[in-house]
């Protein structure tokens, strides 16, 4: 049967678990040696699609122009299909500075928060107190014109969001998502110092061995010094 003494089994833990040490402090090492890039200008995000009922909600749509020293004027339009039916319903028309609310479900419900300009690429509306009759597919139009030298040019762009309306907001799952890593962040930093302190506790014991065996191996030489010594005698 094999047999270790304590101070290489210190040495075996040491070995097998300062990977596991290193690795929470992987991803800040690895964020530093990372370079992000910012970009300017328009970029094109995808509008959320689930409101919360009796909440307010922000329907995104952005269109980039694809060269932006060309000026251009557009006017957006926002079209409804309720779930199950097929026909879109005209809701909004914006042509700025002017907004208007076209159906009268949506009466009194409806905000412009995109781009206060005659040059729209930001078309973002806001709709007031969600209801779950507000389900459904919601298409953004832009009908931009493009002023070129040799001649005006007219482009559409049609964008398409799918809204679902639910009881709980994602920001209560985003919660309890946030609650549960940080008892996982606990639970690293928890078991990160109970590792510290078994190192630690092997570090002092591999230390006192090693002083006893020198100390020891200077009594067993002491020893023999003194028994030669009486034999010379």
């Amino acid at each position: 049967m094999l047999t270790y003494h304590s101070d290489t089994l210190c040495l075996l833990f040491l070995v097998c678990h300062l990977p596991s040490l290193l690795l929470p402090f992987l991803p800040p090492l690895l964020l530093l040696l990372t370079v992000s890039r910012c970009h300017g200008g328009c970029s094109e995000v995808d509008s959320m699609t689930e409101a919360v009922a009796g909440e307010n909600f922000l329907l995104g749509c952005i269109s980039c122009k694809i060269r932006e020293e060309v000026s251009a004027k557009a006017t957006v339009d926002w079209y409804f299909k309720p779930l199950g039916e097929e026909e879109f319903r005209h809701i909004f028309h914006y042509d700025h500075p002017r907004a208007s609310v076209l159906h009268e479900d949506f009466s009194s419900r409806l905000d412009w928060h995109g781009t206060e300009d005659p040059d729209i690429q930001v078309g973002a509306i806001y709709v007031h107190n969600i209801t779950f009759n507000d389900t459904g597919t919601y298409r953004c139009t832009f009908q931009r014109t493009l002023f070129l030298p040799q001649a005006d040019q007219r482009v559409t762009v049609e964008k398409d969001v799918e809204l679902s309306v639910v009881t709980v907001g994602k920001g209560a799952r985003e919660l309890a998502a946030v609650i549960s890593e940080i008892m996982m962040f606990v639970l690293i930093i928890g078991l990160q110092l109970w590792l510290i302190g078994i190192l630690v506790y092997c570090y002092k014991k591999i230390s006192a061995e090693h002083d006893a065996r020198e100390a020891r191996k200077a009594l067993k030489a002491q020893s023999k010094d003194s028994c030669d010594g009486v034999q010379l005698e």
